[in-house]
């Protein structure tokens, strides 16, 4: 019987150099895990099937942690379609499957709350899933989190596997994407007023009419709801695998939730820009609200700790420090 990782176990971040992964890294080492299994994109390309089969059956890990993912703000999503069904279909295939061939005790599927349906009852229950049609800007990206929630499910159903998805809603936090085009819309702030500030501009213009909802969670706090679902005794692990209408999925969040104009101001803030928001209403303004309900998490024990104002002071002073040592 499972109940829980040892110190020495060895333990696979699929996807250890991203936000997510990162911060797992981070995590895990700070609590004296010191066998991680960590591999870049160049030394075992997720999305080739042989390669992964191979990498598990020679190095056998005994627990995963599926971080890695193509991911991306409204933009990617919506005019990169067929790389983020394609990349996240394979990656998570592969890694799930030789999961389930190699023998792994456990494996925690990371994914988002843009699963949900566009219009769902606030808050989000892990059982409204599949209940309407999703926005329409981020579907393909969200087909493939289904798929690998369903992937999971079935083989819990068919083989006996401990393979549970946990779905987080906006995060944000250090080795987050700041890209202008292709970052999501805290990161994207942060960068859109440090320039503005930098270059003492007037302005900064809002995608959107800026009311849509949004919760945010630092990615550290992700992290520690990670290893806390991965550590559960086995009945509470086995009762997450099975308990119905939604089995093999929880939801982690932070319950801050904010419209965009507010955490505008907000970045505007800690920033310390002084000029004026003007809000572009012709870009899409995507789901209008996306608060998920962690009453399930809440009731294991878990609740997240970092403060929004606090993180995103944080997450800027690691902005500025990055800048620094990369200027270019």
């Amino acid at each position: 019987m499972v109940n829980g990782m040892d110190k020495s176990s060895a333990i696979f971040i699929a996807g250890h150099g991203g936000m997510v992964g990162s911060a797992l890294v981070r995590k895990l080492l700070a609590e004296g895990y010191d066998n991680l299994m960590l591999k870049n994109s160049s030394e075992l390309d997720l999305r080739n099937q042989a390669a992964v089969s191979e990498f598990f059956a020679s190095q056998h890990p005994e627990y995963v942690f599926l971080a890695a993912a193509r991911v991306g703000g409204i933009i990617a999503n919506s005019t990169r379609k067929g790389e983020f069904i394609y990349d996240n279909l394979m990656i998570q295939s592969n890694v799930i499957h030789s999961a389930y061939q190699s023998g792994v005790k456990r494996l925690l599927f990371l994914g988002s709350s843009c699963i949900y349906p566009r219009l769902c009852p606030q808050p989000i229950k892990e059982e409204y899933l599949l209940t309407g049609p999703l926005e329409a800007s981020n579907n393909a990206y969200a087909i493939a989190k289904i798929a690998g929630i369903t992937q999971c499910r079935a083989y819990n159903e068919q083989f006996g596997t401990r393979f549970l998805c946990a779905m987080p809603n906006n995060l944000y936090g250090p080795n987050d994407n700041f890209d202008l085009t292709n970052s999501h819309v805290l990161p994207a702030l942060i960068r859109k007023f440090h320039e503005a500030k930098k270059s003492g501009a007037t302005t900064v213009t809002i995608w959107g009419s800026g009311s849509p909802l949004r919760e945010f969670m630092h990615v550290d706090d992700l992290a520690d709801a990670s290893l806390f679902l991965m550590n559960r005794p086995e009945q509470v692990y086995s009762g997450l695998l099975t308990f119905t209408p939604a089995p093999a999925l929880i939801n982690v969040g932070s319950g801050q939730e904010l419209s965009i104009a507010d955490l505008a101001e907000m970045v505007k803030r800690t920033v310390g820009f002084e000029g004026e928001l003007v809000f572009d209403r012709s870009k899409p303004d995507g789901t209008p609200r996306k608060l998920v309900d962690t009453s399930r998490m809440h009731d294991l024990g878990w609740h997240h700790r970092i403060d929004l104002d606090q993180g995103l002071h944080d997450v800027y002073r690691w902005f500025m420090e990055s800048a620094r040592s990369h200027p270019n």
